[in-house]
């Protein structure tokens, strides 16, 4: 998983959650003892989610089904864009981890079109994050986040189709990125891929890399979460991102690229700010939004593309979370117990 991994940007993250956590007990020590507790519990309760989590984002990797990116890019017109959009869906690549595949597609002089359906819908979910979705948030709303990341990449991609064929983001990367990024890693399919040696090794690294990658951040956001039960008042989540505020979905979207860490460290904080009064559509928005427009993964992308794809990048992600917080917003009642 050596090149999904984001080292750099994982360390930044992870140093930050973990002052947070001091600083909550240094302020909070009472309250220590009972959010360790939450959260040791809650790491049992969803053992086997994570478990599940861990073992398909190695199989996707191991057998090679990441690489069928070059065969969608390959395509022509809308096709490329809906293949794209799909693989992006599916993929366990983070969003810092994506600039490499970015930068050689681009590099290669694929069209903007298709890489940017890929790169819209690729730090939403992967299997990973739909299993560990399913075991916090319920499974209604893990398969409307996954095709969510699906349509956003599609419309996304489609959008800038229509704007390349009228003449724009003629030279989409930075001069200095086109050099300085790796090319896609090309093994194949195999779906038996446990009678190869190299790809059972791959398999047993990805599998580690991803076990601890989804339970330290875990780790720290049930321990936030069981601060947060504590400290928040109810009725100001009610108020600021709860049903009853009209600007609940637009804020949500605004809080996403400040606060949000990681996407598997959000999803437990989203849960108890649900429980609290919480929007569902509010939910959503945020989720979608802090994957897509987080700064880590904002400060890449400008890194790596021109001002105008960059500002391009954020106006899809901003338009198309709001439209999925309205869209769950609308039809979560559907789906409620």
């Amino acid at each position: 998983m050596e090149q999904v991994k984001c080292i750099a940007g994982d360390r930044v993250r992870w140093l930050l959650a973990g002052a947070a956590v001091v600083a909550a007990a240094a302020v909070l020590p009472g309250m220590v003892r009972q959010a360790v507790g939450f959260a040791a519990w809650s790491l049992v309760e969803m053992a086997p989610v994570i478990g599940l989590a861990v073992l398909a984002s190695a199989v996707v990797r191991a057998s090679g089904a990441d690489g069928l990116l070059s065969r969608a890019f390959a395509q022509r017109g809308g096709a490329a864009v809906v293949l794209s959009a799909g693989i992006g869906a599916v993929t366990p690549i983070c969003g810092v981890g994506v600039l490499p595949i970015v930068a050689s597609l681009l590099g290669a002089g694929v069209p903007l079109a298709p890489v940017m359906a890929f790169w819209l819908a690729s730090p939403v979910t992967d299997p990973g994050m739909l299993a560990i979705t399913a075991g916090t948030l319920g499974l209604p709303f893990a398969v409307a986040k996954t095709a969510a990341a699906g349509l956003i990449g599609i419309a996304g991609g489609a959008a800038t189709s229509v704007l390349v064929r009228a003449g724009a983001f003629r030279a989409p990367l930075k001069g200095r990125a086109r050099a300085a990024c790796a090319g896609l890693e090309e093994r194949g399919l195999k779906g038996a891929f446990w009678r190869e040696p190299a790809r059972r090794a791959l398999f047993r690294g990805d599998a580690l890399d991803a076990a601890n990658l989804i339970v330290k951040w875990l780790t720290v956001a049930f321990l936030l979460e069981g601060l947060l039960r504590q400290v928040l008042p109810a009725e100001l989540v009610a108020e600021v991102v709860g049903r009853g505020n009209a600007w609940a979905i637009p804020l949500a979207v605004a809080l996403g690229a400040p606060i949000y860490l990681d996407g598997y460290a959000a999803l437990p904080l989203v849960r108890g700010l649900m429980d609290m009064g919480m929007a569902p559509g509010a939910a959503m928005a945020f989720l979608i939004a802090g994957g897509v427009t987080s700064l880590y993964a904002s400060v890449a992308v400008y890194a790596l593309v021109r001002p105008p794809v960059f500002a391009w990048y954020l106006g899809l992600a901003v338009l198309f979370s709001l439209a999925a917080g309205y869209s769950w917003q609308a039809l979560s009642p559907l789906f409620a117990a």
